[in-house]
């Protein structure tokens, strides 16, 4: 009999099967197409000796030792919903089907409700890493029912990546608490891959820096604040050769980004929760523009293509990286108190920033000061106003700034670098603009405002002038 089940065997349901069984549990293997079973059984080596085949979901649920654990690693929506109708008939009260995808959280909590009523337990389960992670040890955030974390728990923890012997891995609250942190972990991810591509645009656009020029200033940032998985990847992929042609990698990749919908999760979430995360909702419109390449190419040829004027001294750019990527990371992690609050999740902030650390795909050595900072407590839950964020944007924002004003004055766009910026300027002036769009809503629909006097005058003057009806009168 096999510890637990996997559904899905694309790359990353067979790379965590394969985790799974190389770290001593026999797991029961089940695809729609049986040729992905064989392929992973071809393949497992020694491990094959762990894997149960199972041809039919009626073979998978009679493979396991009840009470039974099946993951699903198939793709979020209606895939999810289909695979969970054809099990729920085969178990038994106690069993726990545990999704592995990058689920919309709304679906999971949904689908938690709907198997509770049958006595069944329903598990959220990030999964960062990739391939790579999934196969040798992801960061892993889980979310639904704490006792159905308890079993689960021994296999979570023996296959996630660590940091300095702890597991990045944990249950983080119930139903879709799990898949909501790993939503914004994926638009944190947006936002700082995007950071990082402006970085790439300012150099070659603007430097005329080729991609091996711009692997080395990216290489020189490894070791110091900038340390992190996506500056290690930037690096090797500036660094490419592409095979066919012999010339740099990247310059043979079409520009246009694509995206799964967990950015766009992220920015809808936020929006619903009155959180306005700036620099992920950058990222997000950056990849929709990037893929707008007819309409680019006819505005280049209309309007001249930008650059040229060379880019910021290197230490200015990488101190525009860090004060940006902290202000994007402060924001996500506003975005998951927010989230705490209204669902009444209790998410752990400082937690969540460890089990980033190692395995998922933005670890950077900046969490480690995060988990500080969230442990001892947020100024008004905002990281920028940690002490110790506080001082590195005030060194490194005059940076940000040049580095943003060279961009606009060559044409060459930054629009997260930008959106950090100009979160990071709202957030330090005492008072802002908002009074007039308070005073104009006001005046066309008699919304009311606040007083800074306290007194209780709801409406402005021009509520007795008649408002908006004495406009255009003589």
């Amino acid at each position: 009999m096999a510890d637990i089940g996997v559904v899905g065997l694309g790359t990353m349901g067979a790379a965590l099967a394969l985790n799974i069984a190389e770290n001593g549990f026999s797991v029961a293997v089940h695809n729609r197409t049986s040729a992905k079973i064989q392929d992973l059984l071809d393949r497992a080596g020694s491990l094959a000796s762990r894997l149960v085949a199972a041809e039919t979901p009626e073979d998978l649920i009679a493979a396991l030792t009840p009470p039974r654990m099946v993951i699903l690693m198939v793709p979020a929506g209606a895939a999810v919903d289909q695979v969970v109708a054809t099990l729920v008939p085969l178990l038994d009260p106690g069993d726990t089907i545990v999704d592995g995808g990058n689920a919309d959280f709304n679906d999971t909590r949904r689908r938690g409700a709907d198997l509770a009523e049958k006595g069944l337990h329903f598990v959220g389960m990030g999964v960062s890493g990739g391939e790579e992670g999934a196969r040798h040890g992801p960061s892993i955030m889980v979310g639904g029912p704490a006792d159905s974390y308890a079993r689960l728990q021994p296999v979570v923890e023996a296959i996630a990546a660590r940091y300095e012997g702890v597991p990045c891995a944990a249950w983080l609250g119930p139903d879709g608490a799990g898949h909501f942190v790993k939503t914004v972990h994926n638009g944190i991810e947006y936002a700082d891959m995007q950071l990082i591509a402006e970085i790439w645009g300012l150099l070659r656009d603007g430097a005329g820096h080729g991609p091996a020029q711009a692997a080395e200033v990216f290489a020189g940032w490894r070791d110091g604040p900038l340390e992190s998985y996506l500056i290690d990847v930037a690096v090797a992929v500036l660094s490419a050769t592409d095979t066919a042609t012999g010339r740099p990698a990247v310059e043979v990749i079409r520009d246009s980004a694509g995206q799964k919908g967990t950015g766009r999760w992220t920015v809808i979430e936020a929006l619903k929760l009155g959180q306005s995360a700036s620099a992920i909702e950058a990222a997000v419109a950056a990849r929709a523009w990037s893929s707008m390449i007819a309409a680019r190419g006819a505005g280049a040829r209309r309007f001249g293509a930008p650059g040229g004027g060379g880019a910021p001294d290197p230490a200015d750019l990488a101190d525009a990286l860090l004060a940006a990527r902290i202000v994007a990371y402060g924001q996500g992690f506003g975005l998951l108190a927010a989230a705490s609050d209204h669902f009444d999740w209790s998410l752990d902030l400082p937690r969540i920033a460890e089990i980033w650390r190692a395995g998922c795909i933005i670890r950077s050595v900046l969490l480690n000061d995060i988990a500080t900072a969230a442990r001892d407590g947020l100024p008004e839950g905002l990281l920028i106003l940690a002490p110790a964020f506080a001082d590195r944007l005030e060194a490194t924002v005059p940076a940000l700034r040049r580095v943003v004003a060279a961009a606009v004055a060559q044409g060459l766009p930054v629009p997260a670098m930008t959106a950090a910026l100009a979160y990071f300027d709202t957030m330090r002036q005492d008072r802002g603009t908002a009074d007039l769009i308070q005073a104009q809503r006001d005046f066309f629909g008699a919304h009311g405002f606040d007083r800074i006097d306290g007194r209780p005058d709801r409406h402005g003057p021009w509520a007795q002038e008649g408002g908006a009806g004495r406009l255009g009168q003589d």
